[in-house]
């Protein structure tokens, strides 16, 4: 069930996003800072941590969850550190997900062989 509930929800997200592209003027860029966004709003409200609950990494995945992902990190940073770690924390906490998304680029930058679009 753990593979249905992740399917479902993540594919319900992606499926969201693909409508916005298709049926609004937004942009890729603003549908994707509107779901950092929402996903810290849903987290700073409660409502995200339940759906990770449900769905595993359908909902920590996609960019819903790295919005969730950011609050949750300044939160536990600041009962850590104080006030300072509502600066740190969320940097701290998507680190690993930020180096290995650099790295890949990196990666294929280099193997790829770039030319210009037509």
């Amino acid at each position: 069930m753990n593979f249905l509930w992740a399917f479902v929800v993540g594919g319900a997200l992606c499926a969201a996003g693909q409508l916005l592209l298709d049926l609004t003027a937004l942009t890729p860029a603003r549908i994707l800072t509107g779901y950092v966004v929402a996903g810290v709003a849903l987290s700073a409200a409660g409502l995200y941590q339940p759906l990770v609950d449900l769905a595993g990494a359908g909902a920590t995945v996609p960019l819903l969850g790295f919005g969730h992902l950011l609050a949750q990190g300044a939160v536990d940073a600041v009962e850590r550190r104080g006030l300072l770690g509502a600066l740190t924390g969320g940097l701290s906490a998507a680190s690993a997900g930020v180096t290995a998304c650099l790295a890949c680029g990196l990666l294929a930058a280099l193997l790829a062989d770039s030319r210009d679009q037509n």
